[in-house]
């Protein structure tokens, strides 16, 4: 087991998911080659599905890594416009703007370097979707800059909210991520009972919480 899933289920499901993208499948391999984190295959493909329903125009992401979810998600729709990233990564920063020009988004696709919660207090336009996958111990502040720069019917998608499944289970807690797991399970209980919102936690991948405003 991952701690989210058990591994038979992971594997069968992936099995269900197929790219054909190139491109891709391309990043895909250099991510897995050198160690670099990108999102799981099913949350992969949980954001074009997410996108394909929800038709964004624009949207925001907090870490951008390779790239690899910002041409996936600028890939997804037609209706995808612009997409604004950000990385305080100097050296991901230029990778991921090489994978911009080499498979051409980057007309759509923008890279912000920073660190994300000095370059949220300067944002100030609305997005159709935001993606936080950046700081795991800093979603309790990332958040409240992303609910205000979110448009009334945007959605806000979470990634690694479980965190090895140790967010759910002190079982699996490992000591030195003590810190990193209170504040994703303070994180989860915010959006969770906030009155003026609606979330929902999946167990996909490292666990996605997709949250929206009430109607």
């Amino acid at each position: 087991m991952n701690g989210i899933s058990f591994d038979y289920i992971t594997e069968y499901l992936n099995t269900l998911i197929e790219e054909d993208d190139e491109g891709i499948l391309e990043m895909e391999q250099y991510a897995n080659e050198n160690n670099v984190p990108i999102v799981q295959k099913e949350v992969a493909n949980l954001l074009k599905l997410m996108i394909t329903i929800q038709k964004p125009m624009r949207i925001l992401e907090l870490g951008t890594a390779i790239g690899y979810s910002s041409i996936l998600m600028s890939r997804s729709s037609k209706f995808v416009k612009e997409i604004v990233t950000i990385e305080r990564n100097e050296n991901m920063a230029e990778i991921a703007r090489n994978n911009m020009s080499k498979f051409d988004e980057n007309k759509i696709i923008s890279i912000i370097e920073g660190d994300c919660l000095k370059v949220l207090e300067k944002l100030e336009d609305k997005y159709d979707m935001i993606f936080i996958d950046a700081g795991k111990g800093h979603y309790n502040e990332f958040f409240p800059h992303c609910l205000r720069l979110l448009k009334d019917s945007g959605v806000i998608i979470s990634d690694n909210v479980l965190f090895r499944g140790m967010v759910a289970n002190n079982d699996l807690l490992i000591r030195r991520k003590i810190t990193i797991v209170k504040r994703m399970r303070t994180y989860l209980m915010n959006i969770s009972k906030d009155k003026n919102l609606i979330t929902t936690v999946l167990p996909v991948g490292d666990g996605v919480a997709i949250t929206a405003r009430r109607n």
